[in-house]
């Protein structure tokens, strides 16, 4: 039973029972019934935001970004390798292939960089782990960016390798007869004796003195120009185009191997000793020119014969004798 409350009421010196008002007593249950209800409501969210209280879903996602994190920091790992074997091979091309090839080195500013002026992340910003993927993202560029630059770098390489390669092929540098058909090394290149006129004349090639039919080859790669006996003096003849500026003659043979137009390699047959032409014995003249300027031949025999014949054929050659043509 609630308590009855009285208030003194002096006009009549009477005490009197106060009456509540129901709507008022209404209105006070609802208020305290909705404080209650909204701090219930808070209450709940906070529990549900603390980690004593979360739900599948949130454990499931936690465990997604931990792994995430995990895979990110393996990438790093293994990107940390690849750009330790791209370093070492850009130390190589720098400081071995491109010196060989006479190249300037690339610099890392080219190497390593990126397009300037673009945010090119804007749309990895505002997560929680935007950094780590900001940070992945910009290696996987710069790493990307080395790739490419690298592979130009030895498409380049290739070819001057490739190039390279066909200037050494067409360097004329061996003996166009061997040492083992020579009879000897008659005269070199420089001012000789004419044998005919006796006057002291420049004599352009060397002569190498061989029995008639001894093989004749080819000192570089090229292509035949000439196989005729055209030019004044020298008989049958074989001129090879070796391209890069270099041409060689071969002069007086008695028959030919090759014929104008055909393909030849270093070492291939293409005629044969003999005596034809303004010749005084069988041997082989012999030329080389570079730029449409005649040069000794005596500086290109490095591919067939030893330091110690070189220098017996320098010796021999540069005997001021008579020619033979």
């Amino acid at each position: 039973m609630s308590k009855v409350k009285y208030y003194y009421d002096s006009e009549n010196l009477a005490y009197r029972k106060i009456k509540t008002q129901k709507r008022r007593k209404l209105g006070v249950i609802i208020l305290f019934l909705l404080a209650s209800a909204l701090f219930g409501f808070l209450s709940f969210v906070v529990l549900l935001n603390t980690p004593y209280f979360e739900t599948p879903k949130d454990r499931l996602q936690t465990r997604e970004i931990e792994n995430l994190r995990l895979n990110y920091a393996v990438l790093n790992k293994k990107m940390d390798q690849v750009n330790s074997v791209i370093e070492a091979i850009e130390d190589r091309d720098n400081n071995l292939y491109r010196v060989y090839f006479n190249k300037s080195a690339i610099p890392n500013s080219i190497r390593k960089s990126v397009l300037p002026g673009i945010n090119r992340y804007k749309t990895l910003e505002g997560y929680n782990n935007s950094q780590l993927v900001i940070n992945t993202t910009k290696r996987i560029d710069v790493l990307s960016k080395e790739l490419v630059v690298q592979s130009k770098s030895l498409d380049a390489i290739l070819k001057l390798a490739e190039a390279k390669s066909d200037f050494l092929s067409a360097i004329p540098a061996i003996q166009p007869v061997r040492n083992e058909n020579l009879k000897q090394m008659a005269s070199g290149f420089g001012y000789r004796t004419d044998p005919f006129t006796k006057a002291r004349k420049m004599h352009e090639g060397m002569d190498f003195t061989a029995k008639t039919g001894s093989p004749i080859y080819a000192t570089g790669d090229g292509v035949v120009a000439k196989a005729d006996n055209t030019a004044s003096g020298y008989g049958n003849h074989i001129v090879i185009r070796h391209g890069f500026g270099y041409e060689t003659l071969y002069a007086h043979l008695s028959k030919y191997k090759a014929r104008a137009g055909q393909s030849v390699k270093r070492g291939d047959v293409i005629g044969y000793v003999g005596s034809t032409g303004r010749s005084e014995a069988p041997h082989l003249h012999y030329e080389v020119h570079k730029d449409k300027k005649v040069v000794n031949p005596l500086n290109f025999y490095y591919g067939n014969i030893s330091a110690v014949e070189y220098v017996v054929i320098a010796q021999l050659a540069n005997q001021e004798n008579q020619s033979l043509d």
